[in-house]
């Protein structure tokens, strides 16, 4: 089948309540969404966050990429995975988002004439129910808490709290608190975000002692012997993730002792195979494993790193999905999360419909085939 043409559409999502992450106050995200038609008039759709500080890419530079590499797509085979990956690859270097946003879109549509879900494309389910990792962001410690707590009695088991934002001794004593509210025997990660300088990371560490399951990204994502040293000082482990963009970032990270594990994202890594890959390699080099999402994204990129986490080999640091965050979402039955899991999407492709009433609300600018 055919590419029939292929539109990029820029939408604003608003956040449930504002969200801190290294330092910075997010109350919407800026995505952009991907439109691929085919000859037999079947539909598939894909996503990606604008993330400047993470990829580079803004909205304005996605969308000019996905418009660069529409005369290289539209008239060729849907189903070639990986031929389409390297020829965007050929021709055009980088813009890791807005390949993944197409890739997305051609799981999604190839699913549904298949008659498979993307899950079942990628090599079939390895489990059905993820467990989630809920994101505390607010940034102050009332706030953080109380979200645990009502978080846990809905059957959440995993935490992730987002430090870098506030001096040390606070993130410590909102760590400190939280650990007391899920119990010993929750998983409780801390992600600065690249926020520190390595003595402040140091400092964080030795800090919050044993009570962490993992610790992400303290300092730069380049910063390779920093992270080497903050492990060293670390009880907990270490882990990447603004640092993973590739195959090769995951053996340095590995070979160099920086981490011991890390968060794939298939805006970071260029597309779906490229994250399948890199969530095997990491398996196979005993690297322990978070997949994710960007903040924010809506059901259909949720939804794709769904069937990617039921297809990896393990997902130890758990799945972070965050069309939880949106206030509104863009499909008309959003991924929903049940004691603490999200199961696999059911249906064909990505197993969402796309609710084109929400769709126009969101949308910054007419909606028209390109």
């Amino acid at each position: 089948m055919k590419i029939t043409s292929i539109t990029p559409i820029a939408i604003t999502i608003p956040l449930r309540q504002a969200i801190k992450m290294g330092g910075i106050l997010y109350t919407e995200s800026e995505n952009l969404l991907v439109r691929v038609k085919i000859e037999d008039g079947s539909v598939g759709w894909g996503e990606a966050p604008a993330a400047p500080t993470m990829t580079g890419e803004t909205i304005a530079s996605m969308d000019a990429a996905i418009k660069y590499l529409m005369s290289h797509l539209i008239g060729r085979n849907v189903t070639s995975f990986q031929e389409n990956m390297k020829l965007m690859d050929h021709f055009l270097y980088g813009n890791s988002s807005a390949k993944a946003a197409l890739e997305i879109a051609f799981y999604d549509v190839v699913g549904k004439i298949q008659k498979k879900s993307m899950s079942e494309l990628l090599g079939g389910v390895k489990r059905s129910k993820i467990p989630v990792l809920w994101m505390l962001a607010v940034g102050k410690l009332e706030a953080d808490s109380e979200e645990a707590q009502l978080k846990l009695d809905e059957g959440f088991q995993s935490f992730k709290v987002k430090v870098g934002g506030n001096p040390i001794n606070e993130d410590v004593s909102r760590v400190e608190e939280i650990r007391k509210i899920v119990g010993k025997s929750r998983q409780l990660s801390a992600d600065a975000n690249q926020a520190w300088e390595r003595t402040e990371a140091i400092r964080f560490v030795e800090g919050v002692g044993g009570l962490l399951d993992f610790i992400e990204q303290p300092v730069m994502g380049n910063d390779l012997d920093g992270m080497k040293s903050i492990a060293q000082a670390s009880s907990a482990p270490i882990g990447a993730d603004e640092g993973l963009h590739s195959i090769s970032d995951i053996v340095a990270h590995k070979e160099s002792g920086a981490a011991a594990g890390g968060s794939l994202k298939m805006i970071k890594l260029g597309g779906v195979m490229k994250a399948l890959k890199a969530a095997e390699l990491s398996d196979q080099v005993g690297m322990k494993v978070n997949l994710a999402g960007k903040i924010c994204e809506t059901s259909i990129s949720s939804a794709a790193v769904s069937h990617l986490a039921a297809a990896i080999p393990q997902i130890d640091w758990g799945l972070s999905i965050t069309n939880q965050y949106a206030a509104t979402d863009i499909v008309k039955e959003p991924i929903s999360i049940l004691n603490g899991n999200v199961g696999v999407p059911s249906g064909y492709g990505l197993g969402v419909e796309m609710d084109e009433v929400s769709l126009e609300r969101l949308s910054k600018h007419a909606i028209r085939d390109e």
